[in-house]
Parts: structure tokens; C-alpha cells; sequence
């Protein structure tokens, strides 16, 4: 019997690649892993070709989903190959952690404990920071005890001593660059017992029930009858496995812990989700270059190099063989001043830079998205154990052939082909769940109502998304339904419940309709308030566009829209009057919105009642200015109004007698979003050039954020237009001025008579 301890780093390409060398040498009987003993049962899909990294074992609590602990795995991943070696060869293989069941109970427990102490160095999964000390560089305590530095980080020493400046380069370069794996792991257990021994004892009660479950694996293991036991676990765990304790202590330390059921299954994961960047404790820097390495050993700077300039070629971006030769010249030569064996990731990249991106950040933006990280989603297969509802979502992934990828893709739907129409429902079911796979885009040059632009990124968390969501259904048709009929009761607001009929209509939702109309037709009635009113009527309107393309009986809804909108016509002359500036602020883009909504509705009689209340609107001097101005901007927009009729309003509201402020609010609510009125019309160009002429600098200077603001609602081609023509109108302006001004003396010498007689002047005119 022997017991073979594999100290790995987990996601590391070197690590992998020595200890596959080392099982193939070894064919052990038996292979603990460390990792969640109640994924077990899923070890072997690891020999199946569905089963594709980068995945994940995830482990949930049936209870509450969101208790949830990922176990990322990716091609590179020792821990991966270790299950692949076990699976296709027949080996039994198990996880040998600390069950997740009482992992989720202690936190449970110590929940209050955490909230007032620093947190536990990442909890949640095999890949814990305490675990893969090799992986990730942490600050020193604040105090300097050099032995809580080396718990915090036990390789910044060894790292430093070498001539590094972090561990993750270090490590890099001793371990996962090696060509061969020559007492690989004996170097790996002897470097990990002299820094546990300067450590001295642990002090985290978690760590110390986790080492004491992995050693009471081990006995089973031998207690069994195994004859060549391997155990692959974190190499900072290695020292405290090679010697055992007595089974009672180790059984001691774990008696009485408290146990919740949990449920295990495979998720498919990213590469993205697997660096530092992405907050995972036991990332990697770059793992499109980690994978690089593992499938390029012997020349993975010349392949790596060749990558980089077809990704540039790709976007029509300089980038020749010669290119290649000059940067693997450099990095061979920085390797060779740094006195390192070949050139490392920091090496290339130099190279990169300095000879592909002529030291420009912008191509180098483009190689770290897609060479370092190089994003990828893996694959499970459709039998892995799964709740209903996750089931069903990916049956209809599959059915309608949406891939699902890590990488954001477009999606551009034409509702009128039954097959798009079913992707539109699957999109927005799974947003109603809060599953947001898909985000709508604004769709341009295409009719509205039978088009929707969709961007896809699918994210791991996904996943448990999905099981939460279980609780509401089997199926997304059931479970979004009763999503629905959930918020339809919880919420009271005329504007929520049109928009959630709108949500649900666009889910395809029939059953949920009914009592969904009757709440928005009781609370519509109820309703006098003018924004609640204006807000209500978008989302029914879009509602009705997509009937015909959704093929929703939308005849109910219409007596709805028809009734909102002839309430919002009745209220609108009062509701702007008396309003403060904040609260005009927000009518005035529910007026904006529901005019737009009018306009799609396409009906005579509400045009006709909606022009109506805006005419009085426009005309009452007691409504607050922005509104009038708004109401007189619509009007003539429709040719209710003519040009001459609005330069009327525009010069009346910047009269002398009207308030500046007041002025500059009308011009706002007029102008605001398109100057084409004011480019286009010389009646209005001279009003508002006269006004602000007009202005005393003192006041101007108070109303110029007012009117810059407005001005910033235009498009820079109308801003340009307006700027030239201020330039000229503005010499002209001047010239006149002048003109003005200059004396007449015939004029003059015509008043020195009356002058004379009214002030008693003598004739000579000098008082004497």
C-alpha cells in the first residue's frame, strides 16, 4: 500500500501536464480529489465528449439555490485530468473536501460572526485562496507579522529571493513552463513544509476541518485494501497530509457539525469567469494563454507570437512574418537578460508591444481580450443531472438553435417567421425570471413592429439563476406565469401595471392577461394624477403595434388605451399649471412619451382631443413655461400650428414684461431635443437673437447653463448651423449698432432751440 500526494496549483498547464505523466506512471487504484464528496456520482460524465471545459460542478441547496458553491474546471486543470484519467480508465474516484452540506450549515452559523471580522479567504470552493497560495499575491497585515504574511501569501518570499516581482510570474515560470516533471511534486511538498513549518500552526478552524476530512479519506482509502492511492489536492495542503494524526482527533474535530441537503451538477463555465479579473480567488492572470501552453509545450512562444499577428491581420492591422521573427528575437533576448530559461508571458508581451503595437495601447486592448483571455463557454451533457426548469430552457436552446456563448452575439429577429417569434418569447421569458441572456437593442432601418435586435452573452451565473427561478415552475412557460401574476399583485401603480402587461404580452403570457386588464382598467379609472395617466399610455400602445405580429387579441386593451387617453386629454390643461420646476422636469418627458405613443396609435379622435388640451396648454399664461413651450413645439411639429402662430407664443413668452428665467424655460421646453425650428425659421432666429441681445449681462450670465443645456440637446450638425449663423447674424448686429449710434449733426443742431428755451441758456450756449 502507498499513499502518492500531487500538490498542484488549480488552474495551472505545468501542474497538469506533470501529474497526467504522473498517473500514467503510477496507475493508481484509487484517486482523491480534492473537491465536493456530493458530486461523486458525477465524476464520470468527465469521460464524455459533451462534457467540455471550461465547466463547473456546482453545489446548491435545494432550499435556497442562491446557497451556491462553483468547482470551475478547465481544460489546463489538474484536477480536470485527473477525472479524465479516472473516468476513461475505470479508476474510482472521489472528492475528498470538506462536504459542501456542512460547509453551508457553518457559514450559516458563523454568518453574524463574518459580518463584523474580515472574511474568510473565498469559502465556496476547492479553489480557495488558502488552497492556491501559488495563484494569487495578497497584501501584507497591516502590522508586519511575517508569520501572517506567509499565511496570507506563502511564496511572496520565495518569489522575491528569485528575483521576481510577483508570485504569479514566479510560479509561471518555475512550474508551468517545465518541459519535463522530474520530481516535480517532491520539489513542490518539500518548498510547502518549510514554509508551513515558518508559518506555524493554522489558526483558520475552517482549513483545519478540511485537512482533517482529506485525511480521513486517506484512511478509507487504505482501509479498503487500496494499493496505490493518489491524492491530488492544493499544494499548500500537502504537508499536513504527508504525516497523519490519529483517526480520533481527526474525528474529533469534525464531530457534530450540523448538515444541509444539498443537490450537485455539471454548469458550463467561461474562461472569463476563470481569471483574477472576474473576482475568483483561485484565478489566473491569462488563461487563453494557460490554455495556449497546454496545447503548445515545446513552441508556445512561436505559436503564440504567430496568433497574435493573424488576430491582427484579422483586423486589417500591420502584422508580417517578419514581425514574428523580430519579437521572438526580443523576448528571447529579454528572457536571456533576466536570466530565465525561455520567455514568459511578461517576455512576449514586451515583444508584442514594442514591435506589433509600435508601443500603442489600442491593438494591445484588442490582443488581451481575445489571445489572453480568449473567452470560451464549455458544454454539458443534456442528461447531467438538472432541476425541470433548466431542463426545459435548454431543450429550447437546442430546439430553436440559439448557441449559447460566453462571447456577446448578435441576434436579429423578424417576428413574422414563426420560428423568430418563439426565440422573442424564450428572451423575454427569461428576462422576466431574471435571466437576462439576451438585452434588446434599438432597432434602426427596419420597421419596428416586426423587428427586435437582440445582444446574447450567456454568463455561469446563469445557472443558478435558473434553479431560484424552479421554485416558481417546471417549465418557463409555468414558472414565467407565475412570475407575472406575483408582481401583478404586489404592484399598485397604473405606470408598473402597463408595463408589466406589456412584459407579459411580449412573454406570451395569455393566461396572466385577464386579471392583469381588469387590475390596469380598475386602477385607470381611480387614476386623475396627469403624470400617472401620461406614463400608463406607452407601453399599452407599444402593446397593441405588436398585436398583429404576436398574434394577441388585443381588442380589451384597446377600450383600456381609449380610456387612459381620453382622462390624460382632460387633465392635461390642469395638470401643468401651478408646477414646480423638478416635477415639470419629469412631465415633460411623459408628455414627449405620450405624444410619441399618439402618434403610433394612429386615431383621429384622440389626435384630435390630445391637440386640443395642448392648444390650451400652450395658450394659458398660468402653465408652467417649459410645458407651454413644449405643448406649442407638438403643435406646430403636427402643422396644428403655423410658423407665424408660434412666432407669436415665442414672442410673447420673451416680451419685456415675461420674467427672464421664465423666458429661458419656454425656450427650453420649445427647443429642447432638435433645433431645426430655430435653423430653419428667420421669424424665430430673430426673436430668440433679439431677446438674448436684449438681455443685461448680469442676467445672461445667470441663464447660461439654462440655455447650454438646451443647446446640448441638439444634434452637432444643427449646433454647427446655429454657430455659423450666430456668427453672422451677429456682425450684422453689430454693424447696425454702430449705425445706430452714430451722430447726425443737422439732426442735432435741430434740438439746441428747445434745449435753450428749457434749460434758460443764453444764446451763446455756454451758460455765461
Amino acid at each position: 500500500m502507498s499513499v502518492h500526494l500531487f500538490g498542484i496549483r488549480h488552474h495551472g498547464p505545468g501542474c497538469a501536464r506533470s501529474l497526467a505523466a504522473a498517473l500514467r506512471e503510477l496507475q493508481p487504484d484509487c484517486i482523491l480529489v480534492e473537491g465536493p464528496p456530493e458530486a461523486d456520482a458525477l465524476a464520470g460524465f468527465a469521460a464524455r465528449a459533451e462534457l467540455a471545459p471550461p465547466v463547473a460542478l456546482l453545489v446548491y441547496a435545494p432550499a435556497e439555490p442562491r446557497r451556491a458553491a462553483f468547482y470551475p474546471f478547465a481544460e489546463f486543470s489538474p484536477e480536470w485530468q485527473a477525472l479524465r484519467h479516472a473516468a476513461e480508465r475505470g479508476i474510482e474516484l472521489r472528492f475528498c473536501d470538506l462536504p459542501q452540506s456542512q460547509r453551508f450549515a457553518l457559514r450559516a452559523a458563523e454568518e453574524q460572526a463574518r459580518s463584523l471580522a474580515p472574511a474568510a479567504q473565498d469559502p465556496d470552493g476547492a479553489a480557495s485562496d488558502a488552497d492556491a497560495a501559488p495563484d494569487v499575491a495578497q497584501p501584507e497585515p497591516a502590522d508586519g507579522d511575517p508569520h501572517a504574511a506567509l499565511h496570507t501569501d506563502p511564496l511572496r518570499w520565495l518569489a522575491h529571493a528569485a528575483g521576481y516581482g510577483d508570485t504569479e510570474t514566479w510560479w509561471d515560470h518555475l512550474v508551468e513552463q517545465r518541459s519535463d516533471s522530474l520530481d516535480l511534486f517532491a520539489a513542490i511538498a518539500e518548498m510547502m513544509t518549510a514554509l508551513r513549518e515558518a508559518a506555524g500552526p493554522l489558526t483558520d478552524e475552517l482549513e483545519i476541518k478540511r485537512e482533517a476530512t482529506m485525511r480521513t479519506a486517506i484512511r478509507q482509502a487504505v482501509k479498503e485494501g487500496r494499493e496505490r492511492i493518489a491524492v491530488i489536492c492544493g499544494a499548500w495542503h500537502v504537508p499536513a497530509l504527508a504525516v497523519l494524526p490519529s483517526a480520533k482527533s481527526d474525528a474529533d474535530l469534525l464531530r457534530g457539525l450540523a448538515k444541509e441537503k444539498v443537490a450537485a451538477t455539471w454548469v458550463p463555465w467561461s474562461h472569463g469567469r476563470l481569471s483574477f479579473a472576474s473576482g475568483y480567488g483561485a484565478g489566473v492572470t491569462a488563461p487563453g494563454w494557460y490554455r495556449h501552453l497546454w496545447r503548445h509545450q515545446d513552441r508556445a512562444a512561436l505559436h503564440w507570437l504567430t496568433a497574435v499577428a493573424t488576430l491582427l491581420r484579422r483586423h486589417d492591422l500591420d502584422a508580417s512574418s517578419a514581425h514574428v521573427i523580430e519579437a521572438m528575437r526580443l523576448a528571447d533576448t529579454l528572457a536571456a537578460l533576466r536570466e530565465r530559461p525561455r520567455p514568459g508571458l511578461d517576455e512576449l508581451m514586451e515583444a508584442v508591444r514594442a514591435v506589433f503595437c509600435y508601443d500603442s495601447d489600442t491593438p494591445l486592448q484588442l490582443i488581451e481580450r481575445a489571445l489572453l483571455v480568449d473567452e470560451a463557454l464549455g458544454t454539458v451533457p443534456d442528461d447531467v443531472p438538472a432541476v425541470p426548469l433548466v431542463q426545459d430552457v435548454f431543450a429550447q436552446q437546442k430546439r430553436l438553435r440559439m448557441a449559447v456563448r460566453a462571447d456577446a452575439t448578435d441576434l436579429d429577429l423578424d417576428l413574422r417567421q414563426p420560428a423568430h417569434l418563439e426565440k422573442s418569447v424564450l428572451l423575454h421569458r427569461l428576462a422576466l425570471l431574471g435571466v437576462p441572456w439576451g438585452r434588446q437593442q434599438a432597432v434602426r432601418g427596419k420597421t419596428g413592429t416586426f423587428h427586435e435586435l437582440w445582444r446574447l452573452v450567456w454568463e455561469p451565473e446563469f445557472a443558478v439563476d435558473l434553479i431560484a427561478a424552479s421554485r416558481w415552475g417546471g417549465t418557463l412557460e409555468v414558472a414565467a406565469g407565475s412570475v407575472a401574476a406575483e408582481r401583478a399583485a404586489a404592484v399598485q401603480g397604473l405606470p408598473e401595471l402597463t408595463a408589466l402587461m406589456e412584459v407579459v404580452l411580449l412573454a406570451d403570457l395569455r393566461e396572466a392577461v385577464a386579471p392583469l386588464m381588469a387590475r390596469i382598467q380598475d386602477a385607470g379609472t381611480q387614476t386623475s394624477d396627469l403624470g400617472l395617466l401620461l406614463a400608463a399610455l406607452p407601453p399599452l400602445v407599444n402593446v397593441l403595434r405588436y398585436g398583429s405580429a404576436r398574434k394577441v387579441d388585443t381588442a380589451s386593451l384597446s377600450h383600456v388605451v381609449d380610456g387612459l387617453a381620453a382622462r390624460a386629454c382632460i387633465a392635461l390643461p390642469y395638470g401643468v399649471r401651478g408646477v414646480a420646476d423638478d416635477a415639470a422636469a419629469t412631465l415633460l418627458g411623459q408628455i414627449i412619451a405620450a405624444d410619441q405613443a399618439l402618434r403610433l396609435l394612429q386615431d383621429d379622435a384622440h389626435q384630435a382631443a390630445w391637440f386640443g388640451a395642448l392648444g390650451t396648454a400652450a395658450a394659458s399664461s398660468v402653465s408652467h413655461p417649459m410645458l407651454s413651450g413644449r405643448s406649442a413645439r407638438i403643435l406646430t411639429e403636427h402643422s396644428e400650428w403655423s410658423a407665424e402662430r408660434a412666432a407669436q407664443q415665442l414672442a410673447l413668452h420673451c416680451s419685456y414684461g415675461v420674467p427672464p428665467l421664465a423666458a429661458a424655460q419656454w425656450l427650453e421646453g420649445f427647443l429642447q431635443g432638435s433645433g431645426a425650428l430655430l435653423a430653419h425659421s428667420d421669424t424665430l432666429w430673430h426673436i430668440v437673437n433679439g431677446w438674448l441681445l436684449a438681455l443685461p449681462p448680469d442676467t445672461f450670465t445667470e441663464l447660461l447653463p439654462l440655455l447650454r443645456r438646451t443647446v446640448s440637446t441638439f444634434s452637432a450638425p444643427e449646433r454647427r448651423e446655429l454657430g455659423e449663423r450666430a456668427v453672422h447674424t451677429g456682425g450684422a448686429a453689430s454693424l447696425a449698432m454702430l449705425a445706430a449710434t452714430a451722430v447726425d449733426p443737422a439732426r442735432a443742431q435741430r434740438v439746441l432751440p428747445i434745449l435753450h428755451t428749457l434749460l434758460a441758456l443764453p444764446e451763446n450756449g455756454h451758460g455765461e
